[in-house]
This record gives C-alpha cells, sequence and structure tokens, in this order.
C-alpha cells in the first residue's frame, strides 16, 4: 500500500466531509434542531442534505463492486455483524436523544472546534467521557470483523 495514498485519501474525505457539515448547516445547532422539531417549526432543509448524501453513497457503493481493491487499503473488509440486539437499539437512543437535545453529533461538533465556543467543547468533552465511561464498563467480546 502507497503510503502517501493511505494518507492522502482519508485526509481529503474528511476535509471534504467537513465541508459539506458547513454548507449544509449541519455545524449549527438550531439548524439540527428545527430540522428535530416536525410537530412545531420543522425546517426540512436537512432531508435535502440526507438525500444527497444518500445518492453519494449508493454512487460509492457501485463503485466499489467494480473496483478490485480500495484506494487506501489491501482489500475491502466488508462488516459481517449484522444482528439488532439491545446494545445497538440503546445506542441509537442515546445517540439520538443527544443529538435532539443538543443538536450536535460527533462529525458536525469536531467540524465545529475550530469556530465554536464554550458549549462544542463541553459537548467534546462530554462526548469524550461517555466514550471512555463506554470503555471502562464494556464487558461485551469484540466480534469478528469488529475493532476492539
Amino acid at each position: 500500500m502507497n503510503p502517501i495514498r493511505a494518507l492522502l485519501v482519508p485526509t481529503l474525505s474528511g476535509a471534504l466531509f467537513t465541508a459539506g457539515l458547513v454548507l449544509s448547516g449541519m455545524t449549527r445547532p438550531g439548524k439540527v434542531i428545527a430540522f428535530l422539531d416536525v410537530a412545531g417549526a420543522w425546517d426540512p432543509s436537512l432531508a435535502l442534505v440526507m438525500v444527497g448524501a444518500i445518492g453519494v453513497q449508493a454512487a460509492a457503493w457501485w463503485l466499489s463492486r467494480r473496483m478490485k481493491a480500495p484506494w487506501a487499503a489491501d482489500a475491502f473488509v466488508p462488516p459481517t455483524f449484522r444482528d439488532i440486539d439491545l446494545r445497538l437499539i440503546g445506542g441509537s437512543v442515546l445517540f439520538g436523544v443527544g443529538w435532539g437535545i443538543a443538536g450536535y453529533c460527533p462529525g458536525p461538533v469536531l467540524a465545529s472546534i475550530p469556530t465554536g465556543g464554550t458549549n462544542v467543547l463541553v459537548f467534546v468533552g462530554a462526548m469524550l467521557a461517555g466514550m471512555k465511561l463506554f470503555q471502562m464498563f464494556d464487558r461485551a467480546p469484540v466480534r469478528a470483523g469488529e475493532s476492539p
């Protein structure tokens, strides 16, 4: 694997993702909360962002099925775990509640660090603390194809 390509592809992907988050307004908690407020002052504009993201993912998936190997790895490693269990549901609910309360999720809040204020730093601190607590208390075995 070419080490420059292995660094360049994820760096450019991250920069493009960050630009998309900023341009779409996903780094503005008020816009996200207005999108989630379907019974009140609903702002449906982020639905267009999601539809666009699904289109980009569909094109990338189609392209990847025709490639012999990925650009920044030796081989494609598809996920093997497909069960819907209590951990997945619980994590999804916790994520959704946090997103609805704060208006941030991990990608947009990290993109907001350079321009964000105290609320961004508090969210990032709480997110990192939650990740550490999960690591400390998680007793589930690591499944094949998952990272520890």
